[in-house]
């Protein structure tokens, strides 16, 4: 399924010219708008800042001014917290609307428009890539993960947070069906989406490291001790998605490109 015949095959799903990729990017620039309003989305002051930054310093160590790639920015959440633990940071993200948002919170921060899986970087560009909720959105994983891999530095770092939000078991789904703040035509559109992509049936960590190691990666760790970033964003979440958040297979991966001629 992977590789070129599964990319083409996935976006053919959608008629004519216009792909898979085209109703992702759609989706999520006509959310840009609100996005940082929809908690969980917007890394608040105080606590949470607080718990992303122990995740990232675990596992990445001091920025240093090292060039880091934020992939899927978004809004620059990310983007914002990793300028701030001193890294020299590049967001792209593939929904300029979302990259506006992002330019106008950091304007000090470079923002490029392109697909995650298909960046245009240099080779051996980046010394760190980082991504938040992107992985379980991907068309062709085993694509991106190549991509990656070319762009950083030999003994380059890359970090994913994702999760798998779909195959969850009874209490999720009775969680899920009382949620509200999406419309139903979000709903549909984020179902029809979802259906399509590689992780169709949920991005679990083992195979998302899988994919990694297949890729070239080396040193993989698999870290599911996200509660501390959790319990600060309760408050936000409310207890419906705070129910859901416990039911969730949520982790972080994080990984290495091996040293030259290793």
């Amino acid at each position: 399924m992977d590789g070129i015949d599964g990319k083409n095959s996935r976006d053919a799903l959608v008629s004519g010219n216009h792909t898979l990729r085209d109703e992702i990017r759609e989706y999520w620039s006509d959310r840009a708008a609100t996005f940082d309003q929809d908690p969980g989305h917007r890394i608040a002051e105080g606590p949470e800042t607080e718990a992303w930054r122990a995740l990232f310093c675990r596992h990445l160590g001091a920025g240093e001014g090292r060039r880091l790639l934020d992939l899927a920015s978004g809004t620059g959440e990310i983007a914002r917290l990793c300028q701030g633990l001193g890294y020299a940071v590049t967001g792209l993200d593939w929904s300029e609307p979302m990259l506006a948002r992002a330019r106008a919170k950091l304007p000090g921060v470079t923002f490029l428009q392109a697909d995650a899986e298909c960046t245009m970087l240099r080779d051996a560009s980046m010394d760190v890539i980082v991504t938040r909720h992107l992985v379980w959105t991907l068309v062709d994983p085993a694509a991106a993960f190549a991509e990656w891999h070319r762009v950083l530095v030999p003994g380059g770092q890359i970090l994913l947070v994702d999760g798998d939000f779909v195959s969850g078991g009874w209490l999720a789904r009775m969680v899920s069906c009382l949620r509200g703040g999406s419309s139903v035509r979000d709903m549909s559109r984020h179902r029809k989406i979802l259906s399509q992509v590689h992780f169709a049936q949920g991005a679990r960590a083992e195979a998302v490291a899988g994919m990694l190691r297949q890729a070239g990666f080396v040193d993989l760790r698999i870290d599911r001790r996200l509660g501390a970033i959790h319990r600060a964003q309760m408050p936000q979440l409310g207890w419906r998605k705070s129910l859901l958040r416990r039911t969730e297979h949520r982790y972080a991966i994080s990984a290495r490109k091996p040293d030259r001629g290793a």
